[in-house]
């Protein structure tokens, strides 16, 4: 009988991103050619995953296997309700994965829940760690159509209440750090074994007996072994990766779980081709004839744990102080910054924890004249959380309220339940991991915080913000600029804040550059056009109109009039408001109408300042994403000349740069520079064009190439990767089209020769799903003399070349 038995554990997990107020991530320049980092880790790691590569001893991809389905892996809810809506493919492949697994280890699956939002479980009160397992568990069915057997904790945190409230819930097991064992023992021994310092033996399961007469699971994994892939290298090479784990078992005749646990990013963001040495480790285990692949689940229901643990309290994988790491400076950090502290991590959960109890006392208070199950509602939010649609919200109210609300009490419950939502959010301990409470991390938190404020503001009119305020000036900052929380926040934060006036002004003026339907979905708002006027006189634009919104988030709606005047480029004014009245509106849209069209700018000024008052508006209430493509679209005209203009140098100075280079001297900066820039534009508006110009494509790159011109690889790469992607679409559309596989290879040809090396990842996929499909019946036809079939299997050995692919 096989005694030997391995999991790979992966923890897959980003904070969340989202603006609190649109629900949506916006543009994150350091993400670039990327638009955010969730979509650049997602296309580092989280997709690879789903199609990993296995390379023959040619290094050529022989085959193409699904890692979550072979190994143990946990994916936290909030990256899998962005991965649902904005990556799809690597959403699909996941819960396939968890199907899969389910056949392959004896009805159980790979995925493990998680605590819902990666908050530091011993540092919650009860009602929050409850509600953070209920959560957990609601997610979790909802995607994978199965109870969760076992659950992640966030940074491992555990305690004795954690474990209970995962026991009460019926959580059968945890995986913990070698290192938060404090004692074990053989089930019916009476003597405990000291197991501190991880000493206990991380090859067997363990049972925790707890107070309440329950009991739950551990799984204390593979320290050493965890550390090689996170920190050793031990990714750089498949093989090393399965010697180091199959080379952790003992002489033991007993059964043996080898198991290890670390952040799923190192497989392929934190490691390059990460995802490629799990592949090769699993299909290396897989097929050892003494070694076994298994998830917790199943290794569980064939061998019940034969020995007892006790765990050390308030303990963690990533601080060796215990939790100090998220309320104190411990003086656990990143690293790299020697003069700096962590002061700041006390009183920015102090002032959270001042938060979260002001707003228990409100919500108790304002939700008592609803329900006298105010705890039980939010343990239910889950389920609106998971689907904001009208219908299952008003369900959600019919079911669990006994008397009828009115409209205005619907608002009021859902910013109730809303602001009890932000401040979970808030305790995302990724805000106190990093070193700097100004860094992106501290201030997503404080960014969920103020939203809860926000929230508690409109519900009965106190001014929360007020106490905040005071709060965060204590909360002291590394950065000399900066000096305290406060400065990062005014500067951060409060710019952020939107109410139901800020959407109108965003839809206002996005209204000049883009025709709205007379319903849209905006972010998570609804907009309804009840009356819109347009008038345009050369660069010139006047819209005015009135427009109602409804958030998909509170119900909270609002009737707005809004007048925005564009003199071109950048130079807006306008004012948004709520509804002036019919005939104010039309009084102020006749005035207007007639004073544009006079062309006196100056009187419309004055006449918005009557109407509107102080309620202006301009480019900077944009949110982040229009507000970067309208001041694209608005200076295009301005590109164009410029590109205009460089082109006629470019024309010029092009023979200059060849002489140069056959006299063999450098070219001079000020020539060399504009000519690139040129190069550099032409290339991307080819690969973004449709149709695709590759003749003029290939011309401009071979010319750049021969005078040794600096291509913008970052850019070139990202498109020209999108451009393979779409041809190969194409080719797996119309697999015959010999047109489209001979465009493909020319265009891989002349890029091999070039400074552009884009990924292919995805083409690679596409061209393997080809070959799985259609290669066995064009090459059969070949066989037979087919002329267009032998044309067609020498093109694709051609293309399978270029992508590294096996064809046979």
């Amino acid at each position: 009988m096989n005694n030997k038995y391995i999991c790979i554990h992966g923890h897959f997990y980003q904070p969340p991103r989202e603006n609190p107020w649109l629900n949506k991530v916006e543009i994150q320049d350091s993400a670039y050619p990327f638009h955010d980092w969730n979509h650049r880790i997602n296309a580092e790691c989280y997709v690879r995953n789903t199609s990993s590569r296995i390379l023959d001893p040619e290094s050529k991809i022989s085959a193409i296997m699904n890692n979550y389905a072979w190994m143990s892996f946990n994916i936290g809810p909030t990256l899998l309700a962005w991965m649902e809506n904005e990556a799809p493919e690597t959403y699909e492949g996941i819960l396939r994965a968890d199907q899969e697994s389910q056949k392959r280890f004896s009805g159980h699956g790979s995925a493990l829940a998680q605590a819902y939002n990666h908050l530091i479980m011993p540092l919650a009160n009860r009602r929050d760690m409850e509600t953070q397992v209920i959560w957990g568990i609601e997610d979790f069915e909802s995607r994978f159509k199965r109870y969760p057997e076992g659950m992640w904790l966030g940074e491992t945190a555990v305690n004795t209440e954690v474990l209970e409230v995962l026991a009460k819930y019926e959580i059968k097991f945890t995986i913990l750090s070698p290192y938060q064992a404090k004692q074990v023992r053989k089930i019916g021994d009476t003597e405990w074994k000291d197991a501190s310092n991880a000493k206990v033996n991380p090859r067997k399961a363990y049972r925790c007996n707890l107070p309440s007469g329950r009991y739950i699971d551990l799984f204390f994994y593979d320290g050493p072994a965890s550390q090689g892939v996170a920190f050793e290298g031990l990714l750089d090479n498949g093989e090393d990766f399965a010697k180091r784990l199959t080379g952790q078992f003992t002489s033991s005749q007993e059964t043996q779980l080898v198991h290890i646990a670390t952040d799923g990013e190192s497989y392929g963001h934190h490691h390059y081709l990460g995802e490629m040495a799990l592949s090769y480790c699993l299909n290396k285990i897989e097929n050892d004839k003494d070694i076994k692949l298994t998830v917790y689940g199943e290794f569980l229901e064939k061998f019940p744990p034969e020995y007892e643990a006790q765990i050390l309290e308030d303990t963690s994988w990533s601080c060796s102080h215990g939790v100090g790491r998220w309320k104190e400076d411990c003086g656990c950090s990143t690293g790299g910054r020697p003069n700096w502290n962590q002061k700041w991590r006390a009183p920015l959960r102090e002032t959270f924890d001042w938060i979260r109890k002001e707003l228990i006392i409100l919500y108790e208070k304002e939700m008592e004249a609803f329900s006298s199950r105010a705890w039980e509602l939010r343990d239910k939010y889950i389920m609106i959380i998971l689907d904001r649609n009208e219908t299952n919200v008003a369900e959600f109210l019919k079911e669990n309220f006994e008397q009828e609300l009115s409209e205005e009490d619907k608002v009021k419950v859902l910013k109730l339940l809303e602001m009890q939502y932000h401040c979970m959010l808030m305790y995302t301990s990724c805000g106190w991991f990093f070193d700097e409470v100004t860094g992106i991390e501290s201030m997503q938190d404080i960014f969920y915080a103020t939203r809860a404020i926000q929230l508690a503001d409109e519900i009965n009119g106190k001014v929360y913000e007020a106490d905040f305020v005071k709060l965060l000036e204590k909360i002291p900052s590394n950065i000399p600029e900066f000096g305290t929380a406060l400065t990062a926040y005014n500067r951060y934060v409060r710019p952020m804040r939107i109410d139901m006036i800020r959407v109108g002004a965003h839809y206002a003026v996005s209204s000049l550059f883009e025709e709205f339907p007379e319903e849209i979905n905006l972010y998570n708002f609804k907009a309804s056009v009840k009356a819109n006027y347009y008038y345009e006189a050369g660069k010139q634009k006047l819209v005015i109109g009135r427009t109602e919104f409804k958030s998909d988030i509170t119900w909270e709606t609002v009737d707005i009039s809004y007048a925005v005047l564009h003199m071109g480029d950048h130079h807006l004014f306008g004012g948004v408001r709520k509804f002036l009245g019919s005939e104010a509106l039309e009084e102020m849209h006749q005035k207007a109408a007639e004073l544009f069209k006079k062309g006196n700018i100056y009187e419309i000024f004055n006449m918005m300042d009557a109407f509107f008052g102080n309620h202006n508006y301009s480019f900077w209430h944009l949110f982040r994403d229009e507000k970067r493509r309208i001041m694209e679209q608005v200076t295009e005209n301005t590109l164009k000349s410029a590109e205009a203009a460089v082109q006629q140098l470019y024309d010029n100075a092009y023979p200059l740069l060849q002489t140069f280079r056959e006299i063999n001297l450098q070219v001079p900066n000020r020539l060399k520079l504009p000519i690139e820039m040129a190069v550099n534009t032409k290339l991307t508006h080819i690969l973004k064009d449709k149709p695709f110009n590759l003749q003029r494509f290939t011309k401009i790159l071979n010319s750049s190439e021969l005078v040794e011109l600096e291509l913008d690889v970052v850019t070139l790469n990202y498109l020209t990767n999108e451009k393979l992607t779409s041809l190969l679409n194409d080719l797996k559309q119309h697999p015959e089209n010999l047109t489209i596989l001979a465009e493909i290879n020319h265009l891989l040809k002349v890029i091999s020769k070039s400074s552009i090396k884009p990924d292919k990842w995805e083409a690679q996929n596409i061209a393997f799903q080809i070959k799985s499909d259609h290669f066995s019946v064009f090459n059969r036809n070949s066989e037979d003399g087919n002329p267009e079939s032998l044309a067609w299997v020498s093109g694709f050995k051609e293309l399978a070349n270029h992508l590294n692919l096996v064809v046979k």
